[in-house]
């Protein structure tokens, strides 16, 4: 699976472990930077990320900040993304399970290292239920229907 990656200076380190467990399960990763821990903003990394996954360049991303909202309200104005926070390895199951979301947002000034790779694990290896259970499709499909009407296309 291709993986886009992206971070501030909060989350550097955090997504240099992330990135490395990765590679090594044999998924390839696009690092979106930043590559250092010097104050940047934000948008500068995660808008090219998100956008690489809006067009389908990247299956999935993981972006990595202080607190993860920013990641994340950065990430849901594109279409065709559908960004969670998760700080816990079972909302990041529910992320994935219930919710379909194929961007994942970590705080890495909230959770240590050993839990956020908990987190990824879980998301990363968590199946969409709604190709199995009709009331998660649904669900997807009323979200992704309202995006239709109000996200303007790229």
């Amino acid at each position: 699976m291709r993986i886009a990656l992206a971070n501030d200076h909060a989350g550097t380190a955090l997504k240099n472990e992330i990135a490395a467990w990765l590679q090594s399960l044999g998924h390839e990763v696009v690092d979106f930077g930043t590559f250092d821990e010097q104050p940047c903003d934000l948008p500068d990394y995660v808008y090219p990320a998100a956008l690489a996954v809006s067009r389908g360049e990247c299956e999935r991303g993981i972006f990595v900040d202080g607190v993860g909202y920013g990641s994340a309200m950065i990430a849901n104005k594109l279409p065709g993304v559908f960004a969670a926070v998760a700080q816990d390895p079972f909302c990041a199951w529910l992320a994935r399970s219930h919710s379909d979301t194929n961007v994942l947002c970590i705080g890495g000034k909230i959770i240590g290292s050993a839990l956020a790779m908990e987190v990824v694990k879980s998301w990363m290896s968590t199946d969409w239920l709604g190709t199995s259970e009709e009331k998660y499709a649904r669900r997807v499909a009323k979200v992704v229907e309202i995006a239709e009407r109000h996200v303007r296309p790229l």
